[in-house]
């Protein structure tokens, strides 16, 4: 299986893409020739990442139907100083309402699951990076 999209340019570093459906414009900061019209790239890779193991997660915790009311993601990557200003490492903070009464065991195998064998991009990343995560009560 292969997963393709096509990218255009439309000016100056503004481009579109459509992906799943969905059009998509991605650009630059103004101070390098952008128009600010859009995300940055960089930025997409943490959006697909917290998305990716957020929607495991829901997913796997209505199996356990698990009372969750509240549920929120914290996504940062560290970035080298250098060009070609990389990523070096992740981390996933999973936030959870304290008062929903949801089972810990369960919150912890439903992240876990994720983290190990669901999330395609986790496993992507984690193949060159670290990826840390951990889980609040709120």
């Amino acid at each position: 299986m292969t997963k393709e999209i096509q990218m255009n340019w439309l000016e100056d570093m503004v481009f579109q893409t459509e992906l799943d459906g969905h059009r998509l414009v991605v650009d630059a900061d103004e101070s390098v020739g952008g128009k600010d019209r859009g995300p940055r790239p960089k930025g997409l890779l943490l959006v697909s990442l917290a998305g990716c193991t957020a929607m495991d997660v829901i997913s796997i915790l209505k199996k356990m139907r698990e009372p969750v009311s509240w549920f929120n993601l914290k996504v940062s990557g560290d970035i080298a100083e250098e060009h070609p200003k990389k990523f070096t490492g992740f981390n996933v903070i999973y936030q959870f309402k304290k008062s929903d009464d949801l089972n810990p065991h369960n919150v912890q195998k439903a992240v876990e699951l994720s983290q190990n064998k669901y999330c395609g991009v986790s496993a992507t990343l984690r193949d060159a990076h670290d990826v840390a995560w951990d889980i609040e009560y709120v």
